[in-house]
């Protein structure tokens, strides 16, 4: 019988963590870092909704309520923090925090270089935020920095050199950050936590980890030939000297395509933990939504140039193909999160009407976004606000909900309390209404012919109204984060008590007691699917004995 020497207990006295501020500034603990990232990321959002609405009250009708350059760097830094250094960095904190607590891991593989790409992001986010401070202020270039917009001769100042900086130093941390993921999921699973017995959220985090080894390096090559060209004289992206800007958005779109499902992918997988739990059965198709993801990997890297199609220089069916075929297995994993609601005993939980929430808005994106797939219908509305809108859909609102759905499901394993469910249906309800408000009224003026990056319009081009309505919602996404915040500061202080598994959850976290000990488990059951909690809860396999932890325990079939 293959047999695996389970490890003699930790001793209480060598994981007592120092407390305070030091620890968590020294700590090497994968729950401490998850956190700082989270931590990090939130108050990233909060500044980038904030920059936000400032654009939205630009935009909310005719006339001018700050200067140009302004308005540039705020819908610059707005789309900055919110794609490269919020909508990542958050489901980074989450796979940190979650992913070896689910393959029964005592931390990840490289601790110390966990550390390090946290404070390599700390470091290259202030970078980026530092830019506001310059003479020329902030960058302003967009947040695609497309030459030769984003060149010095036609926008001078420090501010854009800081905004190339710091991403490089970011994309780093990222580089450094999957390296740690991939190696821990294959390398530190337990005995019995075979590939297909993985936790949909931690194949997730592996397959958005895979795709930053492959499409980061593209995006620091773009970010350091623009450096090149702005400080030292390069002529990468000059036609008058022999270089090309399509060169910049072939390299960037490389990247920046895959990015969606970099940041979606984790989503994905906290909709996967979320549905199953709350509909009381175990996911429908578990292999196909594994092969999806995969599916999705290798065609995300084809599709690039479909942001290019207007340009010219692009062999359009090709594209136009590869664009439609993506979508096909996407739609295999809302059919299987439908067909697991199907006839389940669904709980209507915060967590679960954020994960429906997240379906409907995601499929709204999903589908404008097929739309456009087509050259003819990209044509007609490429770089209008029907883009910005299907853009938000997706990236904006689908992720904060997919978000929220993990913090309602997890919050009472990190913290070992509950969130209030009150506040969090008031949450969905206000954010649900402030994202249909903002966005929707958008296609309308994308297909009316208002362009995006603009600080202002005539009041005779029919605009008016929509533009109110979209600046409205704004405000009332913004309000759907106080219940939350609220809910998150006095559920810490005085929140009802959880338990170990308060939802009677599936995956391994939820063994383990709420908040895990330092070492994240005290004893691990026999692995057997992919359901791990579950059959422990109905008896179905044991876990080794406290009695004898110096001898062989078979976690496969739990025997001593």
């Amino acid at each position: 019988m293959a047999t695996t020497e389970s490890p003699a207990p930790a001793l209480e006295e060598e994981h007592r963590p120092q407390g305070g501020l030091v620890e968590w500034l020294t700590s090497v603990d994968h729950k401490k870092i998850g956190l700082l990232y989270i931590f990090t990321s939130v108050a990233i959002f909060l500044l980038g909704g904030i920059l936000a609405l400032v654009v939205r009250l630009e935009l909310g009708g005719p006339g001018r309520v700050m200067s140009e350059q302004a308005y540039n760097e705020f819908f610059t830094m707005h789309g900055t923090l919110m794609i490269f250094l919020f909508a990542a960095q958050a489901s980074t904190g989450l796979a940190n925090y979650f992913v070896p607590l689910q393959i029964g891991a005592a931390d990840v593989a490289f601790p110390r270089l966990n550390a390090m790409s946290y404070w390599l992001y700390l470091f290259g986010s202030l970078m980026v935020l530092s830019g506001f401070f310059t003479a020329g202020g902030a960058g302003a270039a967009g947040w695609t920095a497309y030459p030769p917009l984003s060149d010095s001769s036609y926008l001078a100042g420090h501010g854009m050199d800081l905004w190339v900086m710091g991403l490089l130093i970011v994309g780093a941390a990222g580089v450094a950050g999957a390296v740690n993921l991939v190696a821990t999921i294959f390398a530190l699973r337990v005995p019995g936590m075979a590939m297909f017995r993985l936790p949909l959220f931690t194949w997730g985090v592996l397959v958005n980890q895979l795709m930053i080894l492959f499409a980061f390096p593209p995006l620091t090559v773009s970010l350091a030939m623009l450096l090149i060209e702005r400080l030292f004289g390069g002529s990468f992206f000059d036609p008058t000297q022999g270089g090309s800007p399509l060169l910049y958005q072939h390299v960037f779109w490389f990247f920046g395509h895959p990015e969606v499902y970099i940041i979606i992918f984790p989503a994905f997988g906290i909709i996967s933990e979320v549905i199953p739990v709350f509909s009381r059965k175990p996911i429908f198709g578990y292999r196909s939504m594994v092969f999806a993801f995969f599916a999705i990997f290798s065609l995300s890297f084809g599709v690039w140039a479909h942001h290019m199609f207007t340009t010219g220089q692009v062999y359009l069916p090709w594209f136009s193909m590869m664009s439609f075929l993506i979508a096909v297995p996407t739609g295999i994993k809302v059919f299987n999160w439908l067909a697991t609601l199907w006839r389940g005993a669904i709980t209507f939980s915060a967590a679960m009407l954020n994960a429906l929430a997240f379906i409907a808005v995601f499929v709204v994106g999903g589908i404008t976004g097929v739309f456009v797939a087509s050259p003819p219908i990209d044509f007609a509305v490429n770089d209008t606000y029907y883009v910005v809108a299907h853009f938000h859909y997706v990236m904006a609102m689908a992720l904060l909900f997919a978000l929220f759905a993990g913090a309602y499901l997890w919050f009472p394993k990190i913290t070992g309390r509950f969130l209030d469910e009150r506040l969090g249906k008031l949450q969905v309800l206000l954010l649900f209404l402030g994202a249909n408000l903002t966005f929707f009224p958008q296609f309308w003026l994308g297909l009316h012919g208002m362009p995006r990056r603009i600080a202002d319009y005539r009041p005779d081009l029919g605009w008016n109204g929509m533009n109110l309505l979209s600046t409205i919602g704004a405000f009332l996404v913004a309000a759907g984060m106080v219940p939350f915040l609220y809910n998150v500061v006095v559920s810490l202080r005085r929140g009802r008590p959880a338990g170990p598994d308060p939802w009677e959850g599936n995956s391994l976290e939820w063994v383990t007691s709420s908040p895990p000990p330092h070492h994240n488990f005290h004893q691990i059951p026999q692995i057997i699917s992919e359901r791990p909690a579950f059959d422990l809860r109905h008896g179905l396999v044991e876990v080794a004995p406290d009695s004898h932890p110096d001898q062989p325990f078979d976690y496969r079939r739990g025997r001593s």
